[in-house]
């Protein structure tokens, strides 16, 4: 319901938000979003370019009185995480995002909302359109694919930006100015099996793993949220170690950058044992529930008979696979010893798929430290290849060492101490931002980052406060007219 949203303070941004929210933008696939962001510069008279990767650059000269500030990059990037309900019916691809209001929130029906990174978007649009907002220069930056592989980032060339400072708008909790981020490595095993004609004398049983809440994998790592297909491997081994489960199929996961929230598989059992195995996994799951049921009260862990599966797996495959998928880390690998409370490095087994004689599991790791992220993929890699599975490294991309000099830093502090009364918590965190890329190619570039408080990202849960939205907004406005001259 865009018109509720519409009227949501403050207008200008909510109804940017509103407008992208209308166009379609997985990551990957953001040439509708380029366009309409190309249009809107275009539409406003400002120069704008896309370049050679798709990122988009809209520049704008500095309002009367800011001509001698220095150039301000503001920055956010384009593409969404798409995640939905399993029994919500939502095309990605062709629906915009279905909005409402609750309490003090704005949520989307049963998908992702687009927050991350969308209000970041609609707060730079909602600063090219203004006539009456005080700022000095200002070079938008729009960057493509953050969420599967920062490719937008890694793609920008040095030369296009003259900024001396970078607005980053992608942090998630309005009291926290960022400071520094972790770098990530894509782990990915794949092999093939032969598969095996089921014996008659078993029977097929779906089993499901769902309920969970999911998130994100840096954010909410630390938080103890459990893994579908950590949960759904536990499961198929017990099967297999009490009762000689054989696997045809598992589905489970989506993203690496979301933690899996269902997973699914097909398996068949020996008919005899009939009886004992659904009292043996009831439970098993039961167990699960009660250790989760403080963090995962919804979680729901299903088996129901189906059609015996014509293949099964190689057994010999099966047996390593759900061992290597038990030894494999999941979650906190290492604590900051130099920034209190930071995870450094942690792990998500994102996505398992087993089908047609085929594997592939997607993992992401995270880490502040290069060595480190590069101990934990080694870790993995001799996991899976122990097993018999071929193990790619991919996608890596830095973290963003902190710079507690940064001039724009101060002025943000003072700014934020005067507009709230406390002071702000100046942090790194354990996503992966933009600005450890970007400052390749543009080293001496001050840097930060912040945002209004979203709730859930990458989860059908994500939400946005609206209060804190306006809070945000204030600082945003204080921040344009406090840039230092150049």
């Amino acid at each position: 319901m865009s018109s509720e949203i519409r009227q949501l303070q403050p207008q200008v941004l909510w109804n940017k938000f509103a407008d992208l929210n209308a166009v379609p933008r997985p990551s990957k696939k953001e040439e509708r979003v380029i366009a309409f962001m190309k249009g809107f510069g275009e539409n406003l008279g400002l120069e704008t370019l896309e370049d050679e990767v798709g990122n988009v650059i809209i520049k704008k000269t500095a309002t009367s009185g800011m001509d001698n500030r220095t150039t301000v990059v503001m920055q956010s990037h384009l593409d969404m995480v798409h995640q939905k309900n399993g029994d919500t019916i939502f095309d990605f691809d062709k629906q915009g995002i279905e909005m409402y209001v609750d309490g003090d929130w704005v949520r989307a029906k049963g998908t992702t909302l687009g927050a991350d990174n969308g209000l970041g978007v609609a707060t730079i649009m909602a600063i090219l359109e203004s006539t009456d907002i005080p700022h000095p220069a200002i070079e938008a930056l729009f960057t493509i694919d953050e969420e599967t592989g920062m490719t937008g980032a890694m793609g920008l060339n040095g030369g296009l930006l003259s900024g001396g400072i970078l607005l980053n708008l992608d942090t998630e909790e309005d009291d926290e100015i960022g400071v520094g981020c972790a770098g990530g490595i894509d782990v990915t095993a794949t092999r093939t099996y032969e598969e095996e004609e089921t014996p008659e004398f078993k029977i097929g049983y779906n089993v499901s793993v769902k309920g969970l809440q999911g998130g994100h994998s840096g954010m909410q790592i630390h938080e103890g949220l459990g893994n579908a297909n950590k949960i759904m491997n536990r499961l198929l081994f017990d099967g297999f170690e009490n009762f000689g489960l054989r696997i045809s199929e598992i589905d489970g996961g989506s993203l690496r950058n979301a933690i899996p929230r269902e997973s699914h598989a097909i398996v068949a059992i020996d008919a005899v044992n009939e009886a004992v195995f659904k009292n043996e996994i009831t439970d098993l799951a039961q167990t699960i529930k009660t250790e989760y049921k403080t963090m995962e009260p919804d979680l729901e862990i299903l088996i129901s008979k189906c059609e015996t599966p014509e293949k099964i797996m190689d057994l010999g495959v099966q047996e390593g696979l759900t061992r290597a998928l038990y030894a494999a880390l999941n979650g906190v690998y290492r604590m900051s010893a130099d920034i209190p409370d930071l995870v450094e490095t942690s792990n998500n087994i994102a996505r398992v798929i087993v089908k047609n004689g085929k594997i592939k599991i997607c993992c992401l790791t995270r880490s502040s430290v290069e060595s480190s992220k590069v101990d934990l993929a080694n870790t993995l890699r001799a996991t899976f290849e122990l097993t018999g599975c071929e193990v790619e490294l991919s996608g890596d991309y830095p973290g963003w060492a902190p710079n507690m000099d940064s001039p724009i830093l101060k002025v943000m502090e003072k700014l934020y101490e005067d507009l709230n009364g406390e002071k702000p918590h100046v942090a790194a965190c354990h996503a992966g931002l933009e600005c450890g890329i970007l400052g390749q190619n543009y080293p001496n570039m001050d840097m930060i980052s912040f945002g209004p408080n979203i709730k859930g990202a990458h989860s059908p849960d994500e939400r946005a406060q609206i209060s804190s939205v306006q809070k945000y907004w204030k600082f945003v406005l204080e921040i344009l007219k406090a840039i230092p001259v150049k």
